[in-house]
């Protein structure tokens, strides 16, 4: 799951250590066992950021191969709005800091995958799926 978030032309990103380096990335994470898909992400998103976020439809579905750990990656990105932020909220281990970027800022620092330009530019072209193409049948 990750979540594509503007607010007047600046997006909520984080940043995140890997290996020595700091890199951007969306808010972003895993599913955990009998958590919807809609819930994984608004927990992600406020563990990763201390934001409340709402989904309002999904930016796409989206594979990428890790061309050095041999692992395939599956993402659903989703967009929405945040509110209700809490300053105090510890944020998730690995989480360095919480930021709002225009989409040229954010391309001028080094990014987690592929994954997250992708996802932005897919947002910024205007695509959106309802949040009923993902169906839950748990």
């Amino acid at each position: 799951m990750a979540a594509v978030i503007e607010n007047k032309g600046q997006f909520l990103v984080v940043e995140e250590t890997q290996g020595s380096q700091t890199v951007i990335n969306q808010p972003a994470g895993h599913l955990e066992d009998g958590e919807s898909l809609h819930a994984a992400i608004i927990r992600e998103v406020l563990e990763e950021t201390a934001w409340q976020f709402t989904p309002e439809s999904i930016i796409g579905v989206y594979r990428w191969q890790h061309p050095e750990k041999e692992r395939t990656y599956l993402r659903i990105c989703y967009s929405g709005f945040v509110d209700n932020h809490d300053p105090h909220r510890i944020l998730d281990e690995g989480i360095l800091g919480v930021r709002w970027m225009t989409f040229d800022e954010i391309l001028q620092k080094p990014l987690r995958s592929p994954l997250v330009k992708s996802c932005f530019e897919d947002y910024i072209s205007g695509i959106r799926h309802p949040l009923s193409i993902c169906n839950d049948l748990s």
